[in-house]
């Protein structure tokens, strides 16, 4: 009997995906290990490999389709012994299979009104169609009760739709009152005015819907509170050269951020009090401190997760957070790799900017935002002179971290900054 592989679940948090890309067609051979196609997640994107052997005999869902739940069947494998002809020429991969576990109809399908010459597309009260036929259905406004199924045993399929048109759908749901009802529509997007000014529209990937989601829920739901520091770079940009000299060899180069990640790391292992996070009727104190890394990557923002910072060499940190910026850029972080973490960084000193306030990443409780060193006035020794000084702000949860714990941590970490021994003490 034919496999049916399903939509993963590729993170706990995944409910729907994009179908990126088919890396096999109908008649190859897999198996268990291949790479069978690229799924884009909330997160990133994510290689789906086989996890049995056999040959791929239909492709139900076709490369580019948008909000694919769990648990839908995207294609089916055939085993050793059983027939893998592909199927005829003249029909189409994205196309499903007829399988015994069709995609469910709509929870309140009308009753069909006749139509003339029209194939018996639905069985009784219920319309039979490919997950791909009913998407294509809902964008052109289409009533499939009224479209000929040419699949198997009547199925609607993606031709039937692509050649119907909207206004004979509309002609069917004004059939008599005796019709059922048509199913609630789902609301409609808001409607947000152009004033007449030329713009070019970009669909919102899955990452970037995610980033919407989460960072509106986090400030409309997290009290936040911020605190400032300036702190001086002068010592750390010192030892820094140092290190790198020393590391050369073995083909290590520290990064300021490499050096500020353990930074935060160690003051949040000294100040426990603001190593947890909120959880509606609990504290949640964390026994070692996991820094999530803000990385802008072509998708949309992501954090890789420096696990056990505190507990690193900055040689280790460097090599990691390379590797994992690198990974998120190009879409290929593993769900390991960016959910977690107890505390966020976010840098843009890099391009300039000398201070913001960053929103936090819930379930954590705070994050940190630094800005560019920079020559400023400073007092030194009781003196004014020029030092190269950066602000460091980090914005708070109020429920779960008081604004004295708070500055506590502020105080920590520009003295492991200020004083950077302790780094790699």
């Amino acid at each position: 009997m034919p496999i049916a592989i399903k939509m993963p679940a590729l993170s706990p948090t995944m409910e729907e995906g994009t179908l990126s890309k088919w890396l096999v067609k109908v008649g190859d051979k897999v198996s268990s290990g291949d790479i069978m196609a690229e799924i884009e997640t909330d997160k990133a994107t994510m290689e789906f490999e086989a996890v049995d052997e056999g040959t791929i005999v239909s492709i139900d869902v076709a490369e580019g389709s948008e909000g694919v739940k769990v648990g839908t069947v995207i294609a089916m494998i055939a085993g050793e012994d059983e027939d893998a002809s592909a199927p005829a020429p003249a029909a189409k991969a994205a196309e499903p299979a007829p399988a015994p576990k069709a995609a469910p109809a709509p929870a309140a399908a009308p009753t069909p009104a006749p139509v003339a010459a029209a194939a018996p597309a639905p069985k009784g009260d219920r319309v039979i169609a490919s997950p791909l036929a009913k998407r294509i259905a809902a964008d052109k406004g289409i009533d499939l009760a009224g479209v000929a199924g040419s699949g198997p045993n009547g199925r609607i399929v993606r031709a039937d739709v692509e050649g119907a048109k909207p206004a004979a759908a509309a002609a069917v749901a004004s059939a008599p009152a005796a019709a059922a009802p048509a199913p609630a529509a789902a609301p409609a997007p808001v409607a947000v005015p152009d004033f007449g000014i030329p713009y070019e529209a970009t669909k919102l990937n899955n990452v970037r819907k995610t980033i919407a989601r989460r960072l509106t829920e986090a400030k409309q739901t997290i009290p936040h509170i911020y605190l400032t520091v300036d702190i001086q770079l002068d010592a750390l940009l010192k030892l820094r050269g140092q290190l790198n000299k020393a590391l050369e060899a073995q083909g290590v180069k520290l990064s300021v951020n490499d050096l500020i990640i353990k930074a935060l790391a160690k003051a949040l292992v000294q100040v426990p009090k603001c190593n947890v996070s909120f959880a509606g009727d609990e504290l949640r104190s964390f026994k070692r401190a996991d820094i999530s890394v803000a990385v802008a990557a072509p998708s949309g923002l992501i954090t890789p997760i420096i696990v056990d910072a505190g507990n690193k060499s900055v040689s280790a940190i460097a090599t990691e957070m390379k590797a994992l910026a690198n990974k998120a850029r190009e879409g290929k972080l593993q769900p390991h790799e960016y959910q977690g973490g107890t505390a966020s960084l976010s840098n843009l000193g890099m391009f300039g900017i000398k201070s913001f306030d960053a929103v936090i990443n819930p379930p954590q409780a705070m994050i940190m935002a630094v800005g560019a060193g920079e020559q400023r006035p400073y007092v030194i020794d009781g003196a004014l002179g020029i030092a190269t000084v950066m602000s460091a702000t980090g914005s708070f949860d109020h429920r779960a971290i008081d604004g004295a714990d708070g500055a506590e941590l502020m105080q920590a970490f520009k003295n492991l900054i200020e004083n950077p021994l302790g780094l790699v003490a």
